[in-house]
């Protein structure tokens, strides 16, 4: 199931509820277990979500290291809060645990590639790579 949801999600950007349901008739499991399998991992989102997920790790290198202001600086450039996406449905901001970088924080994803000792000033610049 877990790799159905990948593919999906890789397809649509999130998973629909019509699609949680069809793996639970597929995977003969209760719509409850299915929906718990696309809401427990982080990496799966249930909502529709911008094309561009930004994730911002919470744990404490990071946010010892800074992670609150470079919230603060992906917020302003996008217009958005944590936990939104862009109008434009380009950019979707979320925070994630710990990704195994804590040599380097803070640290952010882009749809899955790390950017390590992220400062504030450089949001604009690493943000220009997605907006081509």
């Amino acid at each position: 199931m877990v790799e159905a949801f990948h593919a999906v999600q890789a397809e649509l950007g999130y998973l629909p509820k019509e699609v949680v349901g069809e793996a639970a008739k597929v995977f003969n499991i209760p719509a409850s277990e299915a929906y718990g399998v696309a809401t427990f991992y982080s990496m799966f989102s249930v909502k529709s979500r911008g094309k561009n997920v930004i994730r911002l790790c919470e744990s404490a290198p990071c946010h010892v290291a800074g992670a609150a202001e470079v919230v603060n600086a992906l917020e302003r450039e996008l217009g958005v809060k944590m936990g939104e996406s862009t109008p434009d449905g380009l950019f979707a901001l979320e925070f994630t645990q710990c990704v195994g970088q804590c040599q380097a924080t803070p640290v952010i994803t882009i749809n899955g590639k790390p950017y390590l000792d992220v400062k504030p000033a450089q949001i604009p610049s690493i943000l220009s790579e997605y907006r081509k």
